[in-house]
């Protein structure tokens, strides 16, 4: 363990992903910079599986310094804030549980930081070789510019506000000293928070080259479930600031609906199915194919035609559901999927 005054406080909030997290460690111990610069800080939300004696093992050998912090179950941002309340750097860099840092995360941050280039910043994730064909199927759902990549930090192109996310993002400590920390939302509450760096008047940076490897859900139910909250997310962050709600985020909902809308017409008027299915499936297989040629793994292509459509749906769905309610009958928030969300 370095005697050294840590410059970077690594802050990653778990709960129950200790079979995950031993690879973010080795990626951590993996980095190409001084690593006695370094704290990395694993806030626990009350795991019940062997994260404790896992970590606990790690803080006796390893050459990083770890501070290992533990709370009741109360959300991943309530455990992120808890740990920004022992971090000692003057860097915060928030890295999610079920994430991996390329050798390279580090010393490209750092790089930009040493030539104050940013107050805050966030960057891309990706898939490894060793993901599952259906992890890397979802990345390419999530990452390519044609589906949503645009929108979420995947392009310097974007087709909407840069708003930095947790599984790769950072601030420095003086902003969150002017802003505080995270809110009370359970899903969204990193575009809230950066919603808040970003009202400051902070100079946030997208990352481009400094890359985290994202291994996201491990089937389509899971998937479907996160992509439907997210939905849900966005439109609760609208009624908070109007500023996070976009056009471009309607655009799952009215492809839903127009893909709905057009079978029941199809059904009503007794046309042909299969030329309704032709016209649907011909764009989904272009770009399926498209997203095997780019991942250089045609194994993917059954997949995405699987999980393209998913995230659509799940996406719009949740998205359609939560406005009407939200913003037409002005009720109370909607949650979306609760209850045995990572089965």
């Amino acid at each position: 363990m370095s005697d050294k005054s840590p410059i970077i406080s690594i802050i990653t909030p778990t709960y129950n992903r200790a079979d995950e997290l031993k690879h973010l460690y080795r990626s951590i111990r993996e980095q190409s910079i001084d690593l006695g610069i370094l704290e990395f800080i694993i806030s626990d939300d009350g795991s019940t599986d062997s994260t404790k004696s896992m970590v606990e093992k790690w803080v006796e050998i390893s050459e990083i310094s770890i501070k290992f912090i533990t709370q009741k179950n109360q959300g991943p941002g309530a455990a992120r804030n808890h740990g920004m309340t022992v971090a000692e750097g003057d860097l915060f860099l928030f890295i999610d549980s079920d994430c991996e840092a390329h050798p390279d995360w580090i010393k490209t941050i750092y790089d930009e930081y040493q030539q104050n280039k940013f107050d805050a910043f966030g960057g891309p994730d990706g898939a490894k070789d060793d993901f599952s064909v259906l992890q890397k199927s979802i990345d390419f759902s999530m990452t390519s510019f044609f589906t949503t990549g645009g929108m979420r930090g995947h392009s310097e192109d974007m087709l909407a506000k840069f708003f930095p996310r947790t599984h790769n993002m950072g601030i420095k400590r003086s902003i969150y000293n002017q802003i505080g920390g995270f809110g009370g939302l359970r899903h969204g509450q990193d575009i809230e928070f950066s919603n808040r760096i970003r009202k400051s008047g902070a100079r946030i940076k997208f990352l481009i080259n400094a890359i985290v490897f994202h291994r996201r859900r491990t089937s389509i139910n899971q998937f479907f479930k996160q992509v439907f909250n997210w939905g849900v997310a966005r439109v609760n962050l609208g009624k908070i600031d109007i500023a996070m709600l976009e056009i471009v985020h309607f655009i799952p909902s009215i492809a839903t609906g127009i893909a709905l809308l057009s079978f029941v017409v199809c059904k009503v008027l007794k046309f042909s199915l299969s030329k309704y299915l032709l016209v649907m499936m011909t764009p989904l297989t272009i770009l399926s194919l498209y997203g095997s040629i780019t991942k250089k793994d045609i194994r993917i292509f059954p997949y995405l035609i699987i999980v393209i459509p998913a995230q659509i749906i799940g996406y719009g769905t949740g998205f359609f559901q939560a406005y009407i309610r939200r913003f037409i009958f002005n009720q109370e928030e909607l949650v979306g999927f609760k209850k045995n969300y990572y089965k």
